[in-house]
């Protein structure tokens, strides 16, 4: 292990004085040196100090469970990008030149992550005005023969905005460039000042749809901060909401797949299907996506012995209904036929980009937090990790499916022996000068939150990194080579999250 770095767990703390600080020179040295070194970057950001920039990196090394923690003095206007030599940092960098105004020297593509924020919505200095929406530089590739297609900011049905502009010859895909960002929320400047319940319910809201996974992150840097204990009974009831949280989601996706392969019956079971998930989630806390379930110090509900046995029936109807309506996919020829061999991300591009989730693993990366890192019950009962070798559509919906297997044993298991009796602890105040920092598995993947606080326990800085920041690259990279058709089917195996990044 690195000697330019300082260590800790998942839900650990440290104080920011513990936190070594190299000369750019060396910091790019050590990075790039634990990178080659199998070490895998979590977090990558920016702080305001006075009229200086410090870059605080996190980086992740699963076979010791350890999270390792450097930074850097940014003095100037300019820093050196490390893209060449480490493409996981793309967007990382340049969202850092972005947020604080920074010269971002020897990156292949130094523009904006996002369209025009609102001023003062950045967590740094906003010393001119941002760039108009809609007008961005996009790579373009010359040819006779080449033409461009542009689709969205604007989509049909009630998703959110981004444009994705292909170069193509005749129906191949020659080159994906995604452009998001147009609706900056400034969830991230919000984020500065004292801990308290409207950051809790702003956290829930990074991505509507992993409120569980977001509300859990959080509650874990208020833990971590504040040395709380969390009950054992509210951490199985987490890990239940966890995964009920996946399996709604990994059914609709699996129907959404079939659906855009045309085929209607798993398509049409698997909506309903994933409403009695949600349903489920809605049983313990009123709250079809777990809102204001999960709190510092535990959860707000309980589920008591009937409530548990009532889920457990659910459960196992749910899981006979599941099987049948995706068992129609794999004894389908046709559907096979369109979703073998299509949108290969290889397993070399996936390590290189960093990717996480159903997608890393699709592609052949052994990689998942619950085990890697693990938190909460995960740390008394694991869930094996499920992956694939092909990388394509196929390789990401059998992920799904497999993982959907694993939660359903995963959730009865938890039901079947309820721990204790307490479901939340008081939380005490939060320390001051320290760096928490945070991991869990949400369904898309890797969720990383990091806090850091000054004297009085106020957040200085909170930075999130939704598993779709990691991944919209990778899908673009799918559709290399393939047909511009392929998009739709390769988007939804994917199914990356707006909002989650256009933070």
């Amino acid at each position: 292990m690195s000697p330019a770095l300082v260590f800790t767990q998942n839900g650990g703390v440290l104080s920011r004085r513990e936190i070594p600080r190299h000369a750019p020179e060396r910091f790019a040295q050590a990075l790039l040196s634990a990178i080659d070194g199998g070490w895998r970057v979590v977090s990558y950001f920016g702080m305001q100090e006075d009229d200086e920039v410090c870059l605080y990196c996190l980086l992740s090394f699963k076979s010791h469970a350890t999270i390792g923690v450097m930074s850097t003095l940014v003095t100037g206007k300019n820093f050196y990008s490390l893209v060449s030599e480490a493409p996981q940092l793309h967007l990382f960098e340049r969202e850092i030149a972005e947020q604080f105004y920074l010269n971002l020297e020897g990156h292949p593509w130094p523009k904006p992550v996002r369209f025009a924020p609102a001023l003062g919505s950045l967590p740094g200095d906003t010393p001119q005005p941002p760039p108009t929406i809609g007008v961005m530089d996009f790579y373009r590739v010359d040819g006779d023969e080449v033409h461009e297609v542009a689709v969205g900011p604007v989509h049909a049905g009630i998703i959110e905005p981004g444009h994705f502009r292909f170069q193509c010859f005749g129906e191949e895909v020659m080159h994906l460039e995604i452009s998001l960002g147009y609706q900056h929320r400034g969830v991230e400047r919000m984020m500065q000042g004292r801990p308290g319940e409207r950051m809790r319910k702003l956290m829930e809201t990074v991505a509507g749809d992993t409120s569980i996974g977001h509300g859990t992150a959080y509650a874990m840097i208020v833990e971590a901060l504040s040395g709380t204990r969390v009950p054992a009974r509210a951490q199985a009831v987490r890990g239940i909401a966890l995964e009920l949280e996946r399996l709604a989601n990994h059914t609709g996706d699996l129907g959404a797949i079939a659906g855009d392969v045309g085929y209607l019956p798993t398509a049409s079971f698997c909506g309903r299907i994933r409403g009695d998930f949600l349903n489920m989630t809605a049983g313990i806390c009123g709250s079809r996506f777990g809102r204001d379930l999960v709190l510092p110090g535990g959860v707000r509900f309980d589920l008591d012995s009937a409530g548990a046995r009532q889920l457990a029936d659910r459960i196992k109807v749910a899981r006979d209904e599941v099987h049948n309506a995706v068992d129609l996919l794999w004894d389908t020829p046709s559907v096979l036929a369109r979703l073998e061999g299509t949108g290969v991300v290889s397993e070399q591009t996936a390590i290189e980009l960093g990717l996480v989730g159903p997608a890393a693993r699709a592609s052949g990366l052994n990689r998942d937090i619950r085990r890697d890192h693990p938190f909460g019950i995960y740390s008394m009962s694991q869930i094996p990790v499920e992956t694939a070798k092909s990388g394509d559509v196929y390789a990401r919906t059998m992920v799904r499916w497999l993982e959907m297997e694993k939660s359903l044993d995963f959730i009865e298991e938890q039901l079947s022996q309820l721990p204790g009796v307490e479901v939340a602890n008081p939380v005490r105040e939060v320390g001051g000068g320290q760096l928490a920092v945070a991991l869990t598995e949400g369904w898309r993947g890797e969720i990383c939150h990091v806090a850091l606080t000054d004297e009085r326990g106020n957040f200085l800085r909170y930075k999130v990194t939704d598993p779709s920041f990691h991944n919209w690259t990778g899908l673009a990279l799918a559709l290399r080579g393939g047909q511009i058709s392929d998009f739709p089917l390769c988007n939804k195996s994917f199914n990356l999250s707006y909002c989650g990044f256009d933070l």
